[in-house]
């Protein structure tokens, strides 16, 4: 396994290295209610305990559990829920270590499993905190869509749920796939709808239809489908029409610290990420259920 690359620039013969997540994030121009939690985020590292995957396809630059809580602080998150990256495979042992060292009553976590895990270690991990299956076809090195109608099958009795990040163009497809899952579904990153397709696409239109059935959310985190950068003008008649639609299946988090991004590409400064969230859920109501109840009700927070 290589070491890790210095962030931002490609080394020969090695997986590319991504940016650093900013020093310092602004703090939002709101106050989050009481029990606000961030539904996505990252920990990574430090490496020397938990060495990355050989199958990854970038290196992160460690993301350390400190850095992580500056953070939340900073934009007034109380609770967590902390997603295995892709850069880690099937090996969660960073991300549900990260939960009891965050707090196991205030944090959830979402691993990657593959078709073979076993009925013990489902149990033992959902005793550590785990609520979530993720499948990342984006990033790969997890599980493959041939076995998710199985491993659902398996997750149901936990009350567990699939998290999907994919493109949205699949999601017209998968659609009826995903809406017999006998467990929620949760489509990342705005359901994979990018600014250029927008409201109209196929792929808004299916993530819609999953929402209104009641078998899905959505997490609303505008970076990822914008092609304008800052203030992602191009993503935001995304947000307001998935809040608008289903706010009671809307989920929001940071994405810290937004891997896989390279080169000159700008850093998200999450107190803005969170503002935008403020203008797409202005009332006090809609804040309310994106960050507390709904994943309250989805993560079984107390």
């Amino acid at each position: 396994m290589s070491a890790p690359s210095e962030p931002g620039r490609e080394v020969a013969g090695a997986v590319p290295g991504c940016l650093a997540p900013l020093d310092e994030v602004s703090a939002p121009g709101w106050t989050p209610p009481a029990h606000a939690t961030d539904c996505h985020f990252h920990i990574n590292g430090p490496y020397d305990r938990y060495p990355l995957s050989e199958g990854r396809i970038y290196d992160p630059p460690a993301a350390l559990i400190p850095d992580y809580l500056r953070v939340a602080r900073r934009l007034g998150l109380e609770r967590m829920v902390v997603v295995q990256p892709s850069t880690f495979g099937t090996d969660n042992a960073c991300t549900l270590d990260a939960v009891q060292a965050l707090g196991p009553a205030r944090t959830r976590a979402v691993v990657v499993v593959d078709d073979e895990v076993s009925e013990a270690t489902l149990g033992a991990m959902h005793a550590a905190g785990a609520r979530g299956v993720r499948y990342n076809v984006i990033h790969g090195n997890g599980p493959t869509l041939g076995c998710l109608a199985r491993l659902a099958e398996r997750l149901a009795p936990l009350g567990w749920h699939i998290q999907f990040y994919g493109d949205a163009e699949r999601l017209p497809d998968l659609e009826p796939v995903l809406a017999a899952l006998p467990v929620p579904v949760v489509l990342d990153h705005m359901a994979g709808v990018t600014g250029a397709r927008g409201v109209d696409s196929a792929g808004f239109r299916a993530a819609e239809r999953l929402l209104a059935s009641g078998r899905a959310y959505v997490k609303l985190c505008a970076y990822r489908s914008s092609a304008q950068g800052f203030p992602y003008p191009d993503v935001d008649p995304i947000g307001r029409r998935f809040v608008a639609a289903a706010p009671e299946r809307c989920l929001w988090g940071t994405d810290w610290p937004h891997p896989s991004l390279f080169g000159a590409t700008q850093m998200p400064d999450d107190g803005r990420l969170l503002d935008l969230l403020g203008a797409w859920a202005p009332t006090q109501a809609l804040r309310q259920a994106i960050l507390v109840d709904n994943p309250a009700r989805l993560y079984g927070f107390d």
